[in-house]
């Protein structure tokens, strides 16, 4: 099937069809390893490094997956691997489909829904993003504690669930014991950890100078193309949810400056040693806590 043809079934088909074909999606995932994960880790731009510290792994292709969206972007490998982080059993996107990618919404959501199937209660997703906020440096890592949504995916955040199903909306969606724990880690490890805005934006192509300056004065501290929807959909089904960002490049509002794709994916590469060690701790951390 073509990428548009299934574009098309997506737009078209009803909630009980999508929650079939989350079904199914999940049962396949089954059938090649008997899997409950208790958290769900979505790896951005150059950061599919973290996966390779996932033990006992098995790592399967997106495209082997019934109705899994498939990516092409640069930095992101395509699979979903099954295995063991600090002890704690995860299945983890090494890559995620965007929007820029042709993906609709309900596209973008579906993996989300899957993990959930799977079993998994907490999403800990991350991406690469620019630095909007003037205290930032590349290299720097930030948690998300609320978000601006130009992916437009608000409006439908719970069309996907059946109502019965459809945890109430909470704001913000973003879990504040996990981000206190987070910070927590970060300190243990001597890091910094800031704590802002992400703005989410279609792409591909990166922002002008003058969009900089806009989305700064909306309160924006950091600026990329993901993240929102799969957010949305984890806290529709009622997932705890934490996000972080690898701060990859720094806005210049004054001087003109190219961004590549590739800088993006080498400075998230580069700094995604020190945001592994904080997942890495904070899951010891949960595996530590009573249910």
């Amino acid at each position: 099937m073509t990428r548009r043809r299934l574009h098309q079934k997506f737009l078209s088909c009803d909630v009980a069809e999508y929650d079939r074909r989350v079904r199914q999606a999940r049962d396949w995932i089954v059938g090649q390893r008997l899997w409950q994960p208790q958290v769900a880790l979505i790896l951005g731009s150059g950061l599919g490094c973290l996966a390779e510290s996932i033990e006992h792994a098995t790592k399967i292709p997106y495209q082997e997956i019934p109705y899994f969206p498939t990516t092409h972007a640069n930095g992101h490998a395509g699979n979903l691997i099954l295995g063991y982080l600090a002890g704690l059993p995860v299945v983890a996107m090494q890559g995620r489909g965007h929007r820029y990618e042709g993906l609709s919404n309900p596209q973008v959501r579906f993996p989300i829904h899957c993990l959930h199937a799977l079993g998994a209660q907490t999403l800990i997703a991350t991406n690469a993003a620019g630095g909007l906020n003037a205290r930032y440096r590349a290299g720097d890592l930030m948690v998300l504690d609320s978000h601006l949504d130009f992916l437009w995916a608000r409006g439908q955040w719970a069309a996907d669930i059946p109502a019965h199903r459809r945890a109430p909306p909470r704001t913000p969606p973003y879990d504040w014991e996990l981000l206190a724990r987070a910070h927590t880690v970060a300190r243990r490890h001597n890091q910094v950890l800031h704590q802002g805005c992400y703005l989410a934006t279609l792409g591909p192509t990166y922002e002008t100078r003058s969009e900089y300056r806009v989305f700064r004065q909306w309160g924006a501290d950091a600026v990329g193309m993901s993240t929102v929807p799969e957010v949305l959909a984890a806290q529709a089904l009622g997932m705890r949810v934490l996000a972080f960002s690898v701060i990859t490049n720094v806005a210049s509002t004054d001087i003109p400056r190219s961004t590549t794709h590739a800088e993006v994916v080498e400075s998230g590469g580069a700094a995604g040693p020190r945001l592994l060690a904080i997942i890495h701790d904070l899951l010891q951390d949960m595996a530590g806590q009573p249910d």
